[in-house]
């Protein structure tokens, strides 16, 4: 039975170091894969610390981008200011011209019957006009008529 006992400790040493290759191979897998992740990260790092570089540029950028149309937008207030008053101005010119008009208006209204009155006997005169100068056509007419038969 001693054997037995030789034979049993041989199997369990057997167990044992097929066990520890086991093991061994494992590990070995394991080291292998945490290089590869290593090595990932490692290209991460890198990758991430020229995303922020470049995002810092950027925010840089848009920083003077924004101060620069800040600048310009302030600039711009003086040309709108300036475009309001020229509309008030504007504004002021066309009631001026407005109340002269209502001006106008009102005193053609006032002289509208004299205006009809005066035209009325414009009329009439340019009648007795045209009377008196036909009636001296024909006594100038009738006058050298005389005249040549006189002859």
């Amino acid at each position: 039975m001693e054997w037995l006992l030789y034979v049993s400790a041989a199997i369990a040493a057997i167990a044992f170091a097929v066990l520890v290759i086991y093991v061994i191979g494992t590990l070995k897998a394991v080291s292998k894969t945490l290089d590869r992740v290593s090595t990932t990260v490692e290209g991460m790092e890198k990758q991430v610390d020229g995303i922020s570089k470049e995002s810092t540029v950027l925010l840089h950028k848009t920083n003077l981008l924004a101060d620069d149309i800040q600048r310009k937008s302030d600039s711009l207030n003086g040309v709108f200011d300036s475009a309001r008053e020229l509309g008030d101005s504007l504004k002021s010119v066309n009631t001026s011209v407005k109340r002269m008009s209502d001006a106008i208006n009102q005193k053609a209204g006032e002289n509208s019957e004299q205006v009809a009155q005066t035209v009325k006997w414009a009329n009439v005169a340019m009648g007795v006009w045209e009377k008196w100068k036909v009636k001296r056509e024909k006594e100038a007419r009738a006058q050298a008529q005389a005249e040549q038969q006189t002859k």
